[in-house]
């Protein structure tokens, strides 16, 4: 008899009331679990942790949409894209570890809810919708650290301890997980379980009027709805669920333009007043652009990126010291793209790779990987020549720059409030 990894509210004698099954995405015993609950419950309908995007997806339905280059590499898509692969790639691959494909629980019971002839309902948030809000309420170090967590794990480094998949749906082990989750990035427990716990209750609670329902669920969602149905009323408002808020000023950004604004304006009255030369800092200048030009082609170099992707990347890269947040590494990718552009097949196959040396023959990654290298080339060339810039121009600290800094306005203010 099987043990089931279920939590459930089901009145039989009245056919009303929700049974929610908690799966592991890859595995097998997940699966065998789902068809025999459905088979022995028969229930009128049967949920399942999908929206319509991703239940195209995983039925086939939808033909891989090739995104625009340009338009992937705009604003927040490449971030949204980026997560999104790169979720669906570590799955994949951790279900290809355990021999099942990942969905296949979901799958499943589709397939057998069709067999009873019970209505399929889907019960999860649009996954746009999710990324949208995901990326937007992070932190940015969270940012760093979530994209930094699955690179390796993509890359299959840093190993870890290895977890048996069939005792992912035991209570103990889902509670330590999803807490482990929720130390490492709260925000992303927040918005990819928290949010989506409420949401799917409140459709499952709205499904349980129309008769018996069997939900079909990621494992760490089980205890978080269950809560929710126990007490409908700890239900927050939905809608704030499924809007994007797009924030009207970012303090990092603000900040960071009012330290490159104050800089240049030190640089400039420097020259003004005597303190340097307009040929020295015309050498400085030259150092930042070589600095910064050579850290960002590296990048595309170790992409194996076109020559020209590189040269665009070496080029431009200085306008990221005035400009930190003019993505210099999206106008190489765009480069990339117009000599080597990705075909209908690069875009089927980005998650079908067995290895790195399988990705790095995708022309869609290799563009990903050239705007994202050249990016994290400028940026450190940012942070080396800022040292050579203060050395060259023989300021010795900080404490030096805000002397000269004050120095400079006085003596700006003295002329402009000085009788003639």
């Amino acid at each position: 008899m099987t043990e089931y990894s279920a939590s459930t509210t089901v009145t039989p004698h009245t056919r009303r009331g929700i049974l929610v099954i908690g799966t592991a995405h890859v595995s097998q015993k997940s699966i065998d679990e789902v068809n025999e609950i459905i088979e022995k419950v028969h229930p009128d309908i049967v949920a399942i942790e999908l929206c319509q995007a991703r239940y195209r997806a995983l039925r086939g339905e939808e033909e891989t949409r090739e995104i625009p280059v340009r338009e992937l590499l705009s604003g927040d898509k490449f971030y949204h894209f980026m997560i999104h692969w790169l979720l669906s790639y570590v799955q994949k691959k951790i279900g290809t570890e355990m021999g099942v494909e990942p969905g296949t629980e979901m799958l499943s019971a589709i397939k057998k809810a069709e067999e009873i002839g019970a209505q399929i309902a889907l019960v999860d948030r649009d996954i746009q919708i999710t990324l949208q809000r995901f990326w937007s309420k992070m932190k940015l170090f969270e940012k760093i650290k979530m994209i930094f967590a699955l690179i390796t794990a993509t890359l299959g480094i840093g190993g870890g301890e290895k977890i048996d998949a069939d005792k992912i749906t035991e209570g103990d082990m889902v509670t330590q997980l999803v807490e482990e989750l929720r130390r490492y990035t709260p925000t992303a427990a927040e918005v990819l379980i928290d949010e989506r716990d409420a949401y799917i209750a409140k459709n499952l609670i709205e499904l349980s009027q129309h008769g018996c329902v069997v939900a079909v669920v990621g494992a760490g969602h089980r205890a978080g709805i269950q809560k929710y149905l126990e007490d409908p009323r700890e239900l927050p408002n939905i809608e704030t669920l499924t809007t994007v808020e797009r924030k009207r000023f970012n303090i990092l950004k603000i900040t960071t333009t009012l330290m490159i604004g104050i800089a240049i304006l030190l640089l400039a009255s420097m020259i003004l007043f005597g303190e340097i030369s307009p040929a020295t800092m015309i050498t400085a200048l030259a150092y930042l652009f070589i600095t910064q030009g050579i850290l960002s082609a590296t990048g595309v170099i170790i992409a194996r990126g076109h020559p020209l992707s590189a040269l665009t990347a070496f080029s431009l890269a200085w306008f990221g010291f005035i400009n930190p947040f003019l993505a210099i590494g999206w106008i190489a990718g765009l480069v990339e793209a117009y000599f080597r552009p990705p075909t209908h097949d690069d875009f089927k196959n980005l998650t079908h790779a067995e290895n790195f040396k399988e990705l790095m023959q995708n022309k869609l990654f290799r563009i990903i990987l050239v705007a994202a290298l050249a990016n994290i080339g400028s940026m450190l060339g940012t942070f080396v020549a800022i040292p050579l810039l203060v050395s060259y121009l023989h300021i010795p600290n900080p404490i030096d720059i805000i002397k000269i800094a004050i120095k400079n306005t006085m003596n700006i203010l003295y002329c402009l409030i000085s009788p003639k």
